[in-house]
């Protein structure tokens, strides 16, 4: 593939995502055009490599996504993204064909397949820093057209945002059997409207409901109904929740993860939170820092639950994380003094006084920790 020019460029201040279109060339559809929204100080940040979003039907829903992606990355809801939108106001119908016998991409469709597959993913690799995790958008038919990528032996997506997909014969039954039989993580977002399409409601709702009683540790499934929400304005609703399901996994400990997953844990939270942090890695290529917030959740998960030996393994990975805070020996205190041990959590709190306050964690609060515990014991 060839790329012929660029012929505009927007936001190329460091302080904004930068925008740019680009006319490349085919081996076989011509001259197709790319919106490629870059992250915030993409260039400054020359070693980082980014997740992938591709937009289907790029002419008008590129926008919406490549604003969303920017906004939530900026509150670090989620990692930075490279964002494409593939431009198809002209060419849909051919992009999009369908074979009546088979029910697969055909002639122009399997020529558009292939281009995305085939020369555009490569072609966004060997000149954008990508890392392996990618997304396909798509919205009607677009929205059923990504859903065949996930069938070829080596899925080219990771994750699939279907907004109200006009479903084609046999991909609720080909769809299920697939997504029952993942074997690495897969996220898949679906929503549909009150005042959708009545064909594609239909439809959405029959494969909703087979789709959710899967059972599997490897698919990331989430769903949405708007109220009120025709074909068209679902998708302006719809992406800001996609995005978030998506990256679930990269954002703070939230509420409802605490409620459902963390507090009800038989085993140790300390452990969950290690894995959150390794998943994160794995999927995204990114060593995220363990945020306070998600320490703080998994502390308070352990005080209500009793099971006080888990804040030794919380100081430990505290330390390692902050290394020149005082969270160490806060949890180390909290550790001897729920285990019967005052003299040493008197020490562990006394010694915080030589490192860095975090996170509204004073040393007078420690030192007042430490006095209370003389007190009490008569030291």
């Amino acid at each position: 593939m060839k790329r012929l020019t660029i012929f505009a460029m927007f936001c190329t201040t460091i302080s904004l995502a930068q925008t740019q279109y680009e006319l490349i060339e085919t081996g076989t559809l011509g001259d197709r055009e790319l919106k490629v929204q870059l992250p915030r100080n993409y260039e400054e940040n020359s070693e980082m490599f980014y997740p992938l979003i591709l937009t289907l039907d790029g002419d008008y829903l590129f926008e919406v996504v490549a604003g969303n992606a920017d906004y939530v990355a900026y509150w670090d809801d989620m990692p930075e993204a490279i964002v494409v939108g593939v431009n198809q106001n002209e060419t849909r119908a051919d992009d999009l064909f369908i074979s009546d016998n088979t029910f697969f991409p055909i002639n122009s469709g399997a020529q558009f397949f292939e281009f995305i597959s085939d020369e555009l993913i490569p072609f966004l690799e060997d000149n954008y820093r990508l890392n392996d995790f990618k997304v396909a958008v798509g919205h009607g038919d677009s929205a059923n057209y990504i859903q065949f990528f996930a069938f070829k032996n080596k899925p080219v997506f990771q994750a699939y945002i279907a907004l109200s997909p006009s479903l084609t014969p046999y991909m609720t039954d080909n769809l299920t059997s697939f997504l029952s039989d993942i074997k690495t993580p897969l996220f898949y977002y679906m929503a549909t409207g009150t005042k959708d399409f009545g064909e594609n409601r239909t439809q959405i709702l029959e494969l909703n409901t087979k789709i959710e009683v899967i059972e599997s540790e490897h698919l990331f499934y989430a769903f949405d109904n708007f109220e009120g929400a025709n074909h068209y304005a679902l998708a302006n609703q719809s992406i800001p929740k996609a995005l978030q399901h998506v990256f679930l996994v990269y954002q703070p400990i939230s509420r409802a993860e605490y409620k459902n997953h963390i507090l009800p844990l038989e085993t140790s939270p300390v452990d969950y939170l290690i894995e959150k942090y390794e998943m994160i890695e794995q999927l995204f290529d990114i060593e995220k820092q363990i945020l306070v917030n998600d320490f703080r959740a998994i502390a308070t998960a352990i005080n209500k639950n009793k099971t006080f030996e888990y804040f030794k393994d919380l100081a430990k990975l505290a330390r390692e994380a902050y290394p020149d805070a005082l969270l160490n020996n806060y949890y180390m205190g909290r550790f001897y003094e729920a285990t019967d041990n005052p003299r040493k959590a008197i020490k562990a709190y006394q010694e915080a006084y030589i490192y860095q306050e975090i996170d509204g964690i004073t040393k007078d609060d420690l030192l007042d920790r430490a006095d209370r515990l003389k007190e009490e014991f008569g030291y």
